[in-house]
């Protein structure tokens, strides 16, 4: 096995990619004046780990968790589905049909990054709290 590993590799210098940075989108609403604009608003709303609003060309609305997109070769060949607030059905709404996107739900993993969970847990050990490894309720 020993000639299987490199001597001078270190693994500390293999680690090359910078971590990720979740944008902060909760409360904000993208302008969607191209349909550049509407993918990429799209994309990061699949992206999001929270509820978005979308409002459709007849003003009607859906809030809920975009699980899912399908980009075809037109708007109105793509599409997100939706799981509703409301316990509803899924939808599936065409891009063509996407008049304004807000992220109006709470981001759930905003401010759970394991540096995060790192300091909590020691911060807990070093005032005598019990600090756990059991995950916490995202409620």
């Amino acid at each position: 096995m020993s000639e299987i590993l490199n001597p001078l590799l270190n693994p500390d210098e293999l680690e090359v990619v910078p971590g990720f940075t979740h944008s902060q989108l909760q409360g904000s609403v993208p302008a969607l004046a191209t349909e550049e604009d509407l993918k990429l608003a799209l994309e990061q709303a699949f992206d999001y780990r929270g509820d978005v609003t979308l409002t459709r060309r007849d003003g009607s609305k859906v809030e809920g968790y975009l699980y899912d997109r399908r980009l075809g070769k037109t708007l109105s060949d793509s599409l997100v589905r939706i799981l509703p607030q409301d316990g509803s059905p899924r939808v599936s709404i065409p891009y063509s049909d996407v008049a304004a996107l807000a992220f109006s739900g709470r981001d759930t993993a905003a401010g759970k990054s394991w540096e995060a969970w790192v300091r909590k847990y020691w911060e807990k050990k070093a005032t005598g709290e019990a600090a756990e490894i059991e995950p916490e309720n995202l409620d």
